[in-house]
């Protein structure tokens, strides 16, 4: 059995592709500091995305999106606020939360889900 961080990896890198056929521009992928992380950060137009990504190979546990709760969003946020000041930006950027749900082979895009 694969690990759950390789799978997870697997279907960041189908989702990052997935994202630049939608026209967005990958900057980062599997930013950490000790506020939080963030699975994906891109462009799309004006906006700097923060995305996660979110694995379930079957409806059983309920779509992936609904993992996305409000404990991992706080640390989606800090991770974006760390990411921000980071990289010497300013709270005035304009920020959006997408997330990449994936079920099965069936991708899903959720903008500013958060």
């Amino acid at each position: 059995m694969k690990n759950s961080r390789h799978v997870g990896s697997q279907f960041e890198e189908m989702a990052a592709s997935y994202l630049q056929e939608a026209g967005y521009q990958i900057l980062d992928r599997n930013y950490r500091d000790r506020l939080g992380e963030i699975d994906i950060v891109a462009k799309d137009g004006r906006y700097l995305v923060f995305v996660e990504v979110k694995y379930r190979a079957n409806s059983e546990k309920g779509d992936p999106a609904e993992a996305v709760h409000g404990r991992k969003q706080k640390r989606i946020r800090n991770g974006a606020r760390g990411y921000l000041y980071r990289h010497g930006l300013g709270e005035d950027v304009a920020c959006r939360f997408d997330v990449v749900a994936v079920l099965g082979h069936e991708i899903r895009l959720i903008k500013d889900a958060f």
